[in-house]
Formats: C-alpha cells, sequence, structure tokens
C-alpha cells in the first residue's frame, strides 16, 4: 500500500534521500501523473496544497500535506514498522537529528551556494568562494573525525542520519571533492561508498562521481560588436614609409594607438598636505595602537587636519545582520569595493555583539574633508551612515582610538570581529597586515627592490608587469605557511589577493 504521493524530480539530492529513507524501511511512495518542474508547482492546484511551491511535497493518502525535505524524511521514517532509522530512544534520535542537521546546514547549504556561484546565478566573488568552500570542508572534516572509529554515524545500523549525509556527500563530490580533498576524507568516501551501494537505495541513489577538478567559475567571453562597413576613402598619395629605428622592439608594438589619458581624480588636486597616509598605514602596522610610542600617538604627532579628516562609520540595517562572521564578510566587501579610493582613506570597521544581536561601526581617515567623493567608489556606499568626528571632542576622540585598538563598545556590545582597509595594492612595495582572530599581528612585505617579482608568500597567483606581463605562483608556499601555522589563517588574506587580481591579469 502506498503512503501517498511525493512530488520531486529524479536529480534531486534531497528527494532521493526521502525515497531512499522510504525504501530502506520498505514503504512506497507514489509519483504525480504528468509533473513538469518549474510549471505544475506553480499550478493554482499545486500552490493550494504547498503554498511554498516548492518540491520536495508529499501529500498523503489520507490527505495530510506535508513539504521540506528534512519534515518528510522524518515522518516517512517515522511510519516505518521496526525501523531503527530514528534511533531506539531519545538520545539516539537527538544524535540523528543532530547529524542531519550538520548535513543540510554545515555542508549542503554551501555546497548548494558554490554551485550556484560558479555557474553565474549568484554574481561571482572569489572570496565569497573560498569561504564557502573552507566551511564545507570543515564539516566534513568534522564527520570524516567522527566516523574514524565507527561505521555508522550514530547507531551500530543506518539510521536517517547516515542516509541524509551520504546523500549530501554525493552531492559534495561531484564539485568540491577532488582528488586531493578525497585524500584527506577516507572515512566520508567509505562511509558514503557503504550507504549509497546498500542494495535496498543503491538504484534510488546511483553512482557516486568524484570531480577531478573542484568547481571553477569561468567568466562569459564577451561578445565583440560588429563594426560598420568603412565608407571608401579616396586613395592618396603612397609616401615612403620612415625606416624605424635601430632598437625598436617589434614586441613592444602591439598597441600604436595611444591611450586616452585618465581623468584626473578631484582628490588630486586639494593642496599638499603634510600628512602622509602611507607613512600613517605603516605606523599602524607595525606599532601597538595605544601607549606611548604606539601608533595613535603617531597620528596626532602628524595629523593635518586641514588636509584630512576622521569620521564614524555605522551600518543602517544592523536588524538584518545574523551571524557575526557574515557581518565581518560584509565589511570586507565593503572594504573591496573601496578600492578606487583605497589611496585616499584608511579604515578600521568591526562587528560589536552577538549572533542574531550584532551592529557594525567603526572609522575611516579620509583625504579632504567630505566623506562623500571618498566613498562613492563602493556601489553600496550608501548602506552607512558618516559622521564627521572632531577630535577636540573628548566623546568622538575615545570613540576613534577605540574603533582603531579593536576595543571599541557600544550599546553594551563588544567588539567581535575587525577588518582594516589600509594596503594599497596599486603599487609592488607595500605592508599587509594580517590578522587572526586573537587580534595578533604579522607583518609581510610584498614585493622586492627590482619590482620584477611580487609577494612573498601572500597570495596563490599574483600577476605584476614590468614591460611585459610575468606570472609568478606561490601556491605551495602559501599552503606550506598555513599548514604550519593554522591560527595564523586569516580573512584579510583572501581579499588582499583579491583586491591585487581585480587590479591585474589572471587565469
Amino acid at each position: 500500500m502506498s503512503l501517498g504521493t511525493f512530488y520531486s524530480v529524479p536529480y534531486q539530492a534531497t528527494g532521493k534521500r526521502i525515497r531512499a529513507v522510504a525504501a530502506f524501511a520498505g514503504l512506497k511512495l507514489d509519483s504525480p501523473e504528468g509533473y513538469v518542474h518549474f510549471e505544475t508547482n506553480k499550478t493554482p492546484e499545486f500552490l493550494a496544497k504547498f503554498p511554498h511551491g516548492k518540491i520536495p511535497a508529499f501529500e498523503g493518502a489520507d490527505g495530510f500535506k506535508l513539504f521540506e525535505s528534512s519534515a518528510i524524511a522524518r515522518y516517512v521514517a517515522a511510519l516505518a514498522p521496526n525501523s531503527t532509522l530514528l534511533g531506539s530512544d531519545l538520545k539516539e534520535a537527538a544524535l540523528v537529528d543532530q547529524w542531519c542537521s550538520v548535513a543540510d546546514s554545515e555542508i549542503a547549504q554551501y555546497i548548494y551556494l558554490v554551485l550556484q556561484l560558479t555557474r553565474g546565478s549568484i554574481p561571482y566573488s572569489k572570496p565569497i568562494h573560498n569561504t564557502l568552500v573552507e566551511r564545507a570542508v570543515r564539516a566534513l572534516t568534522t564527520v570524516d573525525k567522527h566516523l574514524s572509529t565507527r561505521t555508522y554515524l550514530v547507531t551500530e545500523r543506518i539510521t536517517l542520519a547516515d542516509l541524509a549525509v551520504a546523500s549530501v556527500v554525493q552531492v559534495a563530490a561531484e564539485y568540491i571533492i577532488d582528488p586531493e580533498l578525497k585524500a584527506k576524507l577516507p572515512n566520508v568516501v567509505r562511509h558514503a561508498e557503504t550507504i549509497l551501494n546498500h542494495p535496498l537505495v543503491k538504484d534510488v541513489f546511483g553512482p557516486i562521481n568524484f570531480c577531478e577538478k573542484a568547481a571553477q567559475f569561468v567568466p562569459p567571453k564577451k561578445e565583440k560588436e560588429a563594426k560598420p562597413a568603412a565608407a571608401p576613402t579616396p586613395k592618396a598619395e603612397k609616401k615612403p614609409a620612415p625606416k624605424p629605428a635601430a632598437d625598436d622592439d617589434d614586441d613592444e608594438d602591439d598597441n600604436l594607438v595611444p591611450e586616452e589619458p585618465k581623468a584626473k581624480n578631484p582628490l588630486d588636486s586639494l593642496p599638499k598636505s603634510t600628512f602622509n597616509l602611507e607613512d600613517w598605514k605603516r605606523a599602524y602596522s607595525n606599532k601597538e595602537t595605544r601607549g606611548p610610542g604606539g601608533a595613535l600617538e603617531w597620528f596626532y604627532q602628524n595629523f593635518d587636519k586641514a588636509g584630512f579628516s576622521v569620521w564614524r562609520v555605522d551600518f543602517k540595517y544592523n536588524n538584518e545582520l545574523t551571524q557575526t562572521f557574515m557581518s565581518s564578510n560584509l565589511i570586507g566587501g565593503f572594504f573591496n569595493r573601496l578600492e578606487a579610493s583605497r589611496k585616499y582613506l584608511f579604515g578600521s570597521m568591526g562587528v560589536l555583539g552577538q549572533t542574531n544581536d550584532s551592529i557594525i561601526s567603526g572609522a575611516l581617515i579620509l583625504r579632504g574633508q567630505e566623506a562623500i567623493p571618498v566613498v562613492n567608489v563602493a556601489p553600496d556606499f550608501e548602506s552607512y551612515e558618516y559622521k564627521k568626528l572632531d577630535l577636540e571632542n573628548p566623546e568622538d576622540k575615545a570613540y576613534f582610538e577605540a574603533a582603531l585598538a579593536w576595543d571599541l563598545e557600544l550599546e553594551g556590545k563588544k567588539w567581535v570581529d575587525g577588518k582594516n582597509c589600509k594596503a594599497d595594492l596599486s603599487r609592488y612595495h607595500r605592508d599587509v597586515i594580517l590578522f587572526d582572530r586573537d587580534g595578533r599581528q604579522e607583518r609581510e612585505h610584498i614585493g622586492e627592490k627590482d619590482g620584477d617579482k611580487v609577494g612573498a608568500r601572500v597570495g596563490r597567483l599574483l600577476w605584476c608587469r614590468r614591460g611585459h606581463r610575468r606570472r609568478v605562483r606561490w601556491e605551495e608556499q602559501v599552503q606550506n605557511r598555513l599548514n604550519s601555522d593554522n591560527r595564523g589563517v586569516v580573512r584579510l588574506l583572501e581579499e588582499v589577493v583579491s583586491n591585487y587580481r581585480r587590479t591585474s591579469t589572471y587565469d
């Protein structure tokens, strides 16, 4: 006897999971006749049953209706007679739910976002891509460690948790588990192959296919516009061509048309200031922020309030913030988009509070006396409020110093994470400060005196120019460094690499 009608499509991973639960439990689910995805689920009849219009969806023989894959899978598992899919007691049932949650929240959601990024369904960002993969790999590593002493996740028999994790690993294998990662997850691979090849569910899941290369974004090729046919011109008398100079290099003559001069930034027309922003960035990087001889002391000794101004920055939509790491990434993205004005500003912003109760605030040092001409290069600059600070005012001064020292506290919320906007990657010789979670600072010097190479173990792939383009790969050195100092792995590194790539040519 059938439990009811199950709406899904053959390639849907969550649909496979639910069909596998039914097959393992010896239950039957009927498929709807004539279902066409993106058509049937938009009809008034379907929406009357399932208002969200999503699949998988289930309609029981008794008229009971249910959507969302985790709810359907648990319901079907609970109907199985003498089944151990949900464990034998409350503790085992809780552990089953725990690993199902890990599969869906810590692995699957990041894999699907990677898929959307690499397919161009959402705007591509390399730092976001790397972060998503890192989080999925972190969860897979946790599962692998747990399985190192177990055959299955919860009990000595297959549970819903095993089916859930295996179904997610099947998707991850196709998009991120390349041979290198596969070698690091032997227990996850063994577990997935064991579950997916079980006789009761093998036909439901199909084979597991590991990718040779993790999914990557390929920018679409720009179509060349057809040029209109030129009107015929009268023949001109031939003139002898001038002889090329003896030291001309044919390889350098690829573009004989002079480039259009770039428009001058109005900020460059401001009167020369005695305050050197690059010297300040180095002082901030190499000195303690507070205390005698610190960066703040250097700042007050050298600051030119006629040529520069100090601003408070607050995010307008703090009620929309959720996870603090996502808020930190939001700051990083804002700083990335300020790249065109980076030589006119310095920034220190952070996340204060906790998950689902946080704010974003910080301080900027800007060229000139107005904020908008500096920050309007970022498309999202209007998402922030800017208030000019008076350093003669004790409250403004205290706020400014706390924002730079990363010990700012507002509305009872303490500083959780922060980012700096300071490295000018339009030049080769720059100091890049990498902050880890403990606030420890490391100093890496980019560039060599001959200007022919860029960086020392600070980027996976960087390019530079010196009359020609030369590629310099540092991937192996970077990986060795990160493996030897896990606490030093910090998000700003990826942003620095991303910023440099956007101003250069790369694979």
